[in-house]
């Protein structure tokens, strides 16, 4: 899975390559065809992004 947390924007794709790459054609539809508004109610200029372990039994 590839993911834009600024945007809230995610693909995916069989190789690291791939969901990149579909990332990046996601962005581009998304400018593309978002409005001014949308682009700016879906920033977030603040983004926290961390790794976690849960136990499971």
């Amino acid at each position: 899975m590839a993911l834009c947390p600024e945007l809230d924007i995610a693909s995916e794709g069989a190789s690291i390559e791939e969901a990149r790459a579909n990332l990046i054609e996601a962005l581009t539809l998304f400018f593309e065809t978002a409005s001014p508004f949308e682009v700016a109610r879906r920033s977030h200029n603040e983004v926290f992004v961390t790794q976690v372990e849960v136990a499971v039994e």
